[in-house]
């Protein structure tokens, strides 16, 4: 399966965190999927860790580069998810949120989120 993480799956499954959920864990450790990491969560973390955001820990190139070291495939903003915004209901006003949505759904792939809004989007949204 091809699986999109969300920035926070993200952080938490690079720092070890206790609050990344046993199936989130699964899913990621399981040499079957094929974990993608959006450059729009890099983005996120560079602009919230430059604020000095205290639940972006570590900056951009830390998190880039335990990304790669993981085996995480890099998923680049493209034309087509910008595109499929349009489409999408307003359930959520966060712009980063918005385009991990929109490349799940382009692509296609299924976004791994503990955001409830952003399971709220369906099928393509596996709640972890």
């Amino acid at each position: 399966m091809r699986l999109l993480l969300d920035t926070q799956i993200v952080l938490w499954a690079l720092t070890g965190s206790t609050r990344l959920g046993k199936a989130a864990r699964e899913l990621i450790a399981d040499p079957a999927n094929d974990i993608h990491v959006s450059t729009a969560s890099i983005w996120e973390v560079a602009i919230k860790h430059a604020l000095g955001r205290g639940d972006m820990p570590v900056g951009a190139a830390r998190i880039a580069e335990l990304c790669a070291a993981a085996g995480y495939r890099e998923l680049p903003v493209g034309w087509s998810h910008a595109v499929a915004l349009e489409s999408l209901p307003l359930l959520h006003a966060d712009p980063f949120d918005r385009i991990l949505v929109a490349q799940a759904q382009a692509e296609p792939m299924r976004l791994l989120s503990r955001d409830a809004t952003v399971v709220g989007y369906g099928a393509m949204v596996l709640a972890v």
